[in-house]
């Protein structure tokens, strides 16, 4: 069944994890999106790949996904999702550093990675405020965000 913003040209596979169902969605040999929930049931080999690697992830793999991502967006929610995607597990960083490495405001960052379109994957929640967690727009919002900070081993990080 194709959910009503999937593309109809894509395949979705969900993943079962601690925190709830994970839906893949690929599309042209690339992962487009992930989003919390779902029951999807496609099986394409990008698509096993990436259910692999989240369950390598949740078991404690705190290594780079290696899939292809596509992120099919402005040019700088791209910027944003590179950025984010180069922080190492396990590490963490504020949305001044990435929004001046980028050259935009601390905002404009926070809002790329509300925008981030294959959270996980795409780690928006190494992301934090100056001076607190900021936000994450995942179901449970901050908890989610703490539970995968600790689960990556940046728990003595938090605030």
């Amino acid at each position: 069944m194709t959910s009503p913003s999937r593309p109809p040209d894509s395949a979705e596979r969900s993943v079962v994890t601690p925190l709830g169902a994970l839906t893949v969605t690929e599309q042209a040999g690339a992962i487009t999106r992930l989003r919390w929930g779902g029951t999807a049931t496609d099986d394409t080999p990008l698509l096993r790949a990436a259910e692999a690697q989240l369950h390598a992830y949740f078991a404690g793999a705190c290594g780079v996904f290696d899939l292809p991502v596509r992120i099919d967006a402005s040019p700088a929610q791209q910027a944003a999702c590179a950025a984010m995607q180069a922080i190492p597990c396990g590490e963490t960083r504020t949305y001044g550093q990435l929004a001046r490495a980028l050259g935009i405001s601390a905002q404009a960052m926070g809002q790329l990675c509300g925008g981030n379109p294959v959270p996980v994957i795409v780690p928006c929640h190494r992301v934090l405020g100056a001076s607190g967690l900021g936000g994450f727009s995942a179901p449970g919002g901050i908890e989610t965000k703490v539970w995968l900070l600790r689960h990556e081993g940046a728990g003595g990080l938090l605030i």
